[in-house]
């Protein structure tokens, strides 16, 4: 398994087993970061992922669940 941004296989089974969409954020852009940091194994069960858009990252993921509801 490649170093990830979340190692953790209990978060990424905890997400998928959810019935609610979820989204992935991330404050800093982490593809701007060091490349262990590139893949996330959460991310792949979240319908989708914001990077590096700061602090309005989570206001664009709540909005984006909130026009999915």
């Amino acid at each position: 398994m490649p170093e990830d941004t979340h190692t953790s296989v209990a978060i990424r089974d905890a997400v998928a087993a959810v019935r609610v969409p979820v989204v992935e954020v991330h404050i800093s852009n982490l593809l701007a970061r060091e490349p262990f940091r590139h893949e996330s194994i959460v991310g792949a069960a979240c319908a989708g992922s914001i990077m590096g858009l700061g602090l309005d990252g989570y206001r664009l993921a709540l909005l984006h669940l909130l026009e999915r509801s």
